[in-house]
Order: structure tokens, then sequence, then C-alpha cells
């Protein structure tokens, strides 16, 4: 066997190690107070509930972001960065496109995102693997454009 194959094997494994992971994590979270579960699998936990307005998928919103996989390691966070992110909510992830249209401004949600609404099969980086369920602290702190 080549070490190219090996190598594949090797990451296929991690994928499906991964998947099944996630999916035992969200069923288990599911059970948890508070804990929502939308018909996609996407999950949510409301921290704080705002009473703006709610963007749509043309919009652009101002976030604050706290990204982990399931093992806790942080991946990308504009609060540890100190300076909250624009983002088109049309090109974010499937699983920010579901929430955000679901929080009023001033919302602080925590975010259970499965991995077909994330990434999917794709190997992003040294955090995100094929198949990672991805868990968000996302802050909605305004929407700039529609």
């Amino acid at each position: 066997m080549s070490v190219a194959e090996i190598l594949a094997k090797k990451k296929a494994a991690q994928a499906l190690k991964n998947l099944e992971e996630g999916q035992d994590f969200l069923a288990e979270n599911a059970q948890k107070e508070g804990v929502n579960v939308l018909p996609s699998g996407l999950q949510y936990l409301v921290l704080i509930e705002g009473t703006g307005s709610k963007p749509t998928l043309a919009d652009k919103v101002v976030c604050h972001y706290h990204g982990q996989n399931l093992k806790g390691e942080v991946f990308d966070s504009s609060v540890n960065r100190g300076q909250p992110a624009t983002f088109a909510v049309n090109k974010l992830i499937q699983g920010y496109q579901e929430a955000l249209p679901l929080m009023p401004v001033g919302s602080k949600w925590v975010l259970y995102i499965p991995s077909e609404l994330a990434y999917k099969d794709e190997h992003k980086s040294k955090e995100i693997s094929a198949n990672s369920t991805l868990i968000f602290e996302l802050e909605l702190l305004e929407i700039v454009s529609s």
C-alpha cells in the first residue's frame, strides 16, 4: 500500500469518527434544558434574547463569535481578536444562514452545528477536519444593510 493510500485511509477513518462523535454529542445535547433543535438538526441555546430586528439572507450583519470543535479547540474568534466581524449572511455556512434570521439584534446564542450544516466532509484546518460538528457562541450586534 502506498503512502497516499495509507493517508487516505487514515483521513476516511477520522472523518467517520468525527461524524459518529458529532451525532452522539448532538443526541445527548438535544436532551439538555434550554437547547432548541430545528428540523435540519441545527441546535441552539439562547443566552440573551435580543429585541431588535431580525436579518434576512440578503443582509450584512456585524457579529461577535467564538468557534470551537468538540474537543474545545478554538479555530476562530472575533472575541479573542477584540474586533467584531461583518458578514453577508448568504455567504456563511448553512448553520449560520439558518440561525441568523431567527435572531433579533442583541441576541447571543450558542449554536451547535452538525457537519452537514458546516463544512461537511471538507478538511478546513487542524481544528476542523472532515465531518466536524462545530460549536459557536454568536452575538448579533447589528444589521448593516439589506
